[in-house]
């Protein structure tokens, strides 16, 4: 069944993606050529006009916090070493010198014969809002539609689970999934609740089997999507 808003739930489904463009967006590397590619969403959430910049590794890694960069500099040579599923939770620091959290989840970037050519996947900004209320209200009225997101507001609850982010960040994350998809929300949902429910306790224990399911979720739901 698909799953239909009203005017008002359209404006709290916005909300809870953030309700601006750059709370998620989508990332390519392509091994070959160390070729980096930033969707629109992501080159604003680095403090960049889209088409402005030309990501490099050299320019990814400077946007990390200066805490944080050893261990992504590290994440990321490993991913091109192993050419392996990989997420990670760490700060970068935009253009404008803001800190921002960003949960990165990436998965092997197939070509049309199968071979592993690069990765790809999403950032989601998780930084916390600096608006009590606005979430509180937001909260609200979600609990309100729950019944009506059945499978999309338990999934969204595992989202937080393994991913220990907040409620909106956990709807953007599912709700960028859908649209890069191009899948109902619905039944996106469903296929990843019953990933979580297959893994059982693995999902805490290896989260990065999580990752590679949560992202290729759509192959196995394509099947439903009548």
């Amino acid at each position: 069944m698909a799953w239909e808003l009203d005017g008002q739930s359209a404006a709290v489904e916005q909300a809870l993606a953030g309700g601006t463009p750059q709370r998620a967006g989508w990332f390519r590397f392509y091994f070959e050529d160390r070729r980096w590619e930033w969707s629109d969403q992501v080159q604003r959430m680095h403090g960049y006009d889209p088409g402005t910049v030309t990501p490099t590794t050299e320019l990814v890694v400077a946007h990390k916090h200066p805490d944080d960069r050893r261990h992504v500099a590290a994440t990321i040579n490993d991913m091109i070493e192993r050419r392996q599923a990989f997420s990670t939770r760490h700060r970068i620091v935009d253009t404008r010198g803001n800190t921002r959290e960003v949960v990165v989840v990436g998965d092997q970037l197939c070509d049309s014969s199968g071979d592993v050519i690069g990765t790809h996947g999403f950032y989601v900004d998780v930084t916390p809002r600096p608006s009590r209320k606005r979430e509180e209200n937001i909260t609200a009225k979600v609990a309100e539609i729950a019944e009506r997101r059945g499978a999309i507001d338990r999934t969204k609850g595992m989202l937080m689970l393994v991913y220990g982010v907040d409620e909106m960040a956990a709807f953007n994350l599912l709700k960028s999934l859908s649209q890069v998809r191009n899948m109902k929300l619905g039944v996106l949902a469903e296929q990843i609740a019953k990933d979580f429910s297959a893994l059982g306790k693995e999902v805490i224990a290896s989260r990065s089997r999580f990752d590679q399911r949560l992202l290729t979720a759509h192959l196995r739901a394509s099947g439903s999507d009548e």
